[in-house]
Formats: C-alpha cells, sequence, structure tokens
C-alpha cells in the first residue's frame, strides 16, 4: 500500500467534511496547521480516519485520532502504520 501524501489527505478531508475544492487546503503551509483553525471538529477526523481504513487498510484508534492535531501529525501516524504493516 502507498503512502498518505498531503494531497491525498486534503481530498479526503474535503469529500469528509463535504467541502468543495474551493476550500484552501492548499500548499505545504497547511501541514502544520491544527484541524480545528481549518475547520476541522473531531466528528470529521473519525469520518478521515473512516476514510483513510478503507482506502490503506490501517485501523487508527479514535484518540489517537483525535489528538493528531495537524495534518502533518496524521500523515505521520498513518504511514508509520502502513511501515510497521509491511512483511
Amino acid at each position: 500500500m502507498s503512502e498518505l501524501t498531503l494531497t491525498e489527505l486534503t481530498t479526503i478531508l474535503r469529500e469528509c467534511a463535504g467541502q468543495d475544492e474551493n476550500t484552501d487546503l492548499s500548499g505545504a503551509d497547511i501541514l502544520d496547521k491544527e484541524f480545528k483553525d481549518l475547520g476541522y471538529d473531531s466528528l470529521a477526523m473519525l469520518e478521515t480516519a473512516a476514510r483513510i481504513q478503507i482506502v490503506h487498510g490501517v485501523v487508527l484508534a479514535d484518540d489517537v485520532v483525535v489528538e493528531a492535531a495537524t495534518p502533518r501529525e496524521l500523515i505521520r501516524l498513518v504511514n508509520q502504520s502502513l511501515g510497521d504493516a509491511r512483511p
């Protein structure tokens, strides 16, 4: 399974929160912005985690997902889990 990228994460975030492509999630500068500042609450993050599980097969505990405050943290957690699952 390929690693989660920022581009893929922003697509998933938009889909899970029902936002259109005009929502400003572009650029690497969002990597360290907190999800709450980007307009994502815990429910949106749990939906995002469910979508990541479907696409990548990565299961993250709900509390871990909610505690990931930034896109960088969430990407790191997902990719770390992907790496741990590799033989």
